[in-house]
């Protein structure tokens, strides 16, 4: 373990937690790679994932095993990520996001469930859900959307279903 603060009220057990990576009160990690100065805020529940550096991870967060994000993403209070999630570096999950790794819930089997790619540079709107699907490459999926289908790089999806509203300049998109 690194030289991290965390306060007497987190739970942490057999973690790797890098330099300058807080974590607040009320925190359980489990099985978690955390890297270098992330921000882990109060409430959250990161078990068997990987967090690259400078990430953030809001209020009422629930990252599950298997999830890899990448560096200097924000995943901000009250998103889910389930098991069979990646997401790329800079990436910014906003508050309520919610994926879904089974079309016809409750399988049961894991073996049914499917993954998503989020890829770098993309945007999650507020309470938007996301099926088993690829974000691409500086993609923003508005807020409250419902996508179940692939987002090509670089564009706009809003709905639900989500659908294509617009694209936006390749140069121009950043955080």
């Amino acid at each position: 373990m690194g030289n991290w603060h965390a306060r007497q009220s987190a739970i942490i057990s057999d973690c790797d937690i890098g330099e300058g990576t807080e974590v607040s009160d009320f925190t359980i990690l489990d099985g978690c790679e955390i890297g270098e100065d992330c921000k882990i805020w109060r409430f959250v529940n990161l078990y068997g994932c990987e967090l690259g550096d400078e990430c953030m991870a809001g209020s009422n967060v629930e990252i599950q095993d298997g999830v890899t994000v990448g560096d200097r993403c924000r995943i901000q209070s009250h998103a889910f990520i389930c098991s069979r999630v990646t997401i790329e570096d800079d990436v910014f999950v906003s508050h309520g996001a919610k994926f879904v790794n089974d079309r016809y819930p409750p399988s049961g089997d894991a073996d049914e469930w499917e993954e998503t790619i989020v890829r770098e540079g993309a945007s999650i709107g507020t309470n938007a859900t996301l099926l088993p699907v690829e974000v691409g490459e500086n993609a923003i999926v508005g807020a409250g959307a419902v996508v179940v289908d692939d987002v090509p790089p670089n564009a706009i999806v809003a709905g639900n279903p989500a659908e294509v509203i617009s694209y936006q300049d390749a140069g121009a998109a950043s955080h």
